[in-house]
């Protein structure tokens, strides 16, 4: 039989049982369709799990005092190297260490930032130095960056995101205003590149100004909420994460790593985590969707059999009615529509 004849058969077989073959075809459709979109949904939630996490710098690492969180506010007492708290003083002998790029201590309160008759509440106010912007993979849009001197001469200037400046300015120019924060004037001098939305939190409903600055005016000379630090390419962040532990152990003159008060949390780390549980949550949807697959197979294999029985049982009656009545031929063609 050659392959146009199958071909002629088949087509005939679908159209004398449109029902049947429209349902049959639809089992189908939705056994592969469920398949690649349950797939493509765990493949979807991996890559924006890992743009999340690219957002934060691929080769950045963050030091937090034990208990700390990284958008606590900064409070605990002064001087130099503590056994209780993150100071300066830490992240400048943190910046010693081989394999370090930058080092830049943080600390972070909660604000509401107003302009005219506009307000922007619960904006996550960063002081910190200039290489946190690299290390954070958060660059300027639009305006210039905090400076060393910013920092070392305490001014009263910001950088801030894009949902900020679009609550106090909308869209309106907002380099060279000047905001109120807690009674503070600030100059905005720069505005964020947009950086989405990562879990609850607005990224870009931010600000950041030198650290000296919000030391003087907000937060006091306490402890550092935390301490960014950069290696020099994301190969070595390993190596710079035993550094940094071993440095901060011998300034805090600890004996063993189960005594540490501080954290140490490794960006690489997460994102391997992160894509480790991603892959498995793939896999796992992937053998959802097969088994239905699966199972919509033996219905349509079902009824495949069914019909095959069907037919078998009209060619032995059409054979023993010819046997019965010489005068119809055994070849004769019968046909039967079921009902």
């Amino acid at each position: 039989m050659s392959p146009a004849q199958i071909l002629r058969f088949a087509l005939a077989g679908l159209t004398a049982n449109k029902l049947r073959s429209a349902l049959t075809t639809l089992g189908i459709l939705i056994g592969v369709g469920s398949v690649i979109l349950l797939v493509a949904v765990g493949n979807g939630s991996s890559h924006a799990i890992q743009a999340d996490l690219d957002q934060l710098g691929t080769n950045s690492l963050t030091v937090l005092h034990e208990g700390a969180g990284l958008f606590g506010s900064a409070s605990g007492n002064t001087g130099a190297v503590s056994t209780a708290n993150l100071t300066v003083a830490d992240a400048q002998a943190l910046a010693q260490d081989p394999g370090v790029a930058s080092v830049s201590p943080v600390v972070s309160t909660s604000e509401t930032l107003t302009y005219g008759g506009n307000s922007d509440s619960d904006t996550s106010l960063t002081g910190t130095y200039p290489s946190y912007f690299q290390a954070t993979n958060s660059p300027i849009g639009q305006g210039s960056y905090l400076t060393a001197d910013d920092v070392s001469s305490a001014r009263d200037v910001l950088d801030i995101g894009t949902t900020t400046a679009s609550d106090l300015f909308g869209t309106a120019n907002p380099i060279g205003q000047t905001v109120d924060v807690a009674g503070v004037p600030f100059t905005v001098i720069g505005v964020l590149k947009e950086k989405g939305a990562t879990g609850f939190e607005d990224a870009d409903n931010s600000a950041i100004a030198p650290l000296t600055t919000l030391e003087e005016t907000l937060t006091g000379y306490g402890s550092l909420n935390d301490i960014v630090v950069e290696a020099d390419t994301p190969g070595e962040v390993n190596a710079v994460e035993s550094e940094i532990t071993a440095t901060l152990d011998r300034l805090e003159d600890l004996t063993s790593s189960s005594d540490a008060n501080f954290d140490v949390l490794n960006q690489a780390s997460l994102l391997s985590a992160s894509t480790s549980s991603s892959h498995t949550f793939t896999v796992l949807l992937g053998a959802v969707a097969a088994i239905s697959l699966l199972v919509g197979g033996i219905g349509i294999t079902n009824i495949m059999l069914v019909t095959s029985s069907s037919r078998s049982r009209i060619e032995v009656i059409s054979d023993s009615t010819a046997l019965t009545y010489p005068g119809v031929c055994a070849s004769t063609t019968m046909s039967f529509s079921e009902p």
